[in-house]
């Protein structure tokens, strides 16, 4: 009898053989690729179960790839986007913006979540007998260290360890010290804009390996899951997708028609290729250098917003996050019949908005934050416990459409902060000859 694992790779790399076709010898675009790897990768999963976990270091490899890009791409472009404002005051205006809208979309993300919670009360009936308990949380940290944490000791030792908000926070304080340099630091400017081109220029051909990745990723998720985990959580998911999807029609397309006036369907098409990698990275770090050249390339932002604004939103901008962490909320005192009052949804809001702020940018990592939220309605820590022990098998079809609602909002804001400054090629947003 033939290995299945055999198998499996045989139709794998006939698969990859159809893909490379595609893009070679058609005038298929890279996101229809993508989404057509997607799509792939679900059947193959499903078809050959256990079997598509051989290929994850595939889709690990592509990941690593991306991840090898976002702090020079972060440090880099966010010097040349300081600098090419030529105005420290410009930085000011765009950043108030920025974090205005963001604490906007996260509050509206919130409400939707604890709006379907109440409905369609998810937690009713689910019974946790059996469920091995995990331990969740962070450690609590007070504001004066997150403030502390903010200011890097040894901007080198931030870099190399990948700590963004302190590479953000030195990267806009060189970029600054290079504008108020004038014609002496000029060149110092023009090799930070260089040297970001040159990183998105291998972002791009990093992107050409996704339609593999996104694949192998998919496979091994659909494999390993099967369709057996769906049912366990099968309302929780299906709350949280539409939760998700209506967020991004209401709160992100509603944004963008009524704020900004520019077309639905355009915007969503040009953010294809960040949305199919972040469903299957469930990174929105990792999805950063992707993010950076759809909003760039296929909406006309401005390398000066786009470079301030996306790495931020890529720390803070958390709106998947904050929507799933209200609706795991209710699912939890649904099930362990805790009756919430109006004052306890407030709680909730606000200590869900703090909470997802800062959230790291990897798979899953909101799970780990729900022993705050979950303590302010009284859950207790072993309560807490049985709740991660119980989603987190099958938090990863969760998380992938958290992300894509984090990458999504982070480009909403760019195109609103971009339009506002006058820093939007609307004939590059309109023309859709670009995707």
């Amino acid at each position: 009898m033939v290995n299945i694992n055999i198998i499996y790779w045989f139709v794998l790399l006939a698969t990859f053989v159809g893909i490379f076709f595609l893009g070679s010898k058609t005038e298929l675009k890279l996101w229809a690729r993508v989404i057509t790897a997607l799509v792939l990768g679900i059947i193959l999963g499903f078809t050959f179960g256990d079997a598509a976990q051989s290929s994850k270091w595939i889709g690990d490899l592509f990941v690593r790839l991306i991840r090898m890009l976002v702090i020079p791409l972060i440090f880099t472009s966010l010097v040349a986007g300081v600098v090419s404002m030529g105005d420290p005051k410009r930085l000011g205006s765009i950043g108030v913006k920025t974090i205005a809208l963001y604490l906007i979309s996260t509050m509206f993300a919130i409400v939707i979540g604890l709006v379907l919670g109440s409905v369609f009360q998810p937690g009713q009936g689910i019974d946790l007998t059996g469920v091995e308990p995990m331990t969740a949380g962070v450690a609590s940290t007070s504001v004066a260290d997150r403030l502390f944490g903010i200011v890097p000791i040894n901007p080198i030792s931030s870099l190399a360890n990948g700590e963004v908000l302190p590479i953000i926070f030195f990267s806009i304080l060189l970029g600054i010290g290079i504008i108020m340099g004038g014609e002496k630091t000029k060149a110092v400017g023009n090799v930070f804009a260089a040297a970001a081109e040159a990183v998105l220029k291998i972002a791009h051909l990093v992107m050409q390996l996704a339609p593999y990745g996104v694949l192998c990723l998919i496979a091994w998720v659909a494999g390993t899951m099967g369709m057996g985990a769906l049912q366990n959580l099968f309302i929780l998911t299906i709350i949280l997708y539409c939760g998700c999807i209506l967020h991004m029609l209401l709160v992100y397309g509603g944004a963008l028609k009524f704020i900004v006036r520019l077309p639905l369907i355009r915007f969503f098409r040009g953010m294809l290729d960040a949305q199919a990698v972040a469903y299957s990275t469930s990174s929105s770090s990792a999805t950063l250098p992707v993010t950076i050249q759809c909003v760039q390339k296929n909406l006309g932002v401005s390398q000066t917003v786009s470079s301030s604004v996306l790495p931020l939103g890529a720390t803070i901008n958390m709106d998947g996050t904050a929507l799933y962490l209200g609706i795991v909320a209710l699912f939890s005192a649904q099930i362990f019949g805790i009756d919430l009052t109006l004052a306890d949804y407030f709680l909730i809001a606000l200590t869900v908005t703090l909470t997802s702020i800062g959230t790291a940018g990897i798979p899953s990592a909101s799970l780990f934050l729900l022993a705050t939220v979950l303590s302010v309605i009284g859950i207790t820590d072993s309560q807490t416990a049985l709740i991660v022990g119980f989603v987190l098998p099958f938090d990863r079809v969760l998380d992938m459409a958290r992300t894509v609602v984090n990458i999504t909002g982070d480009a909403t804001v760019s195109v609103i902060v971009a339009k506002s400054e006058n820093e939007l090629d609307e004939s590059t947003f309109l023309d859709d000859a670009v995707i």
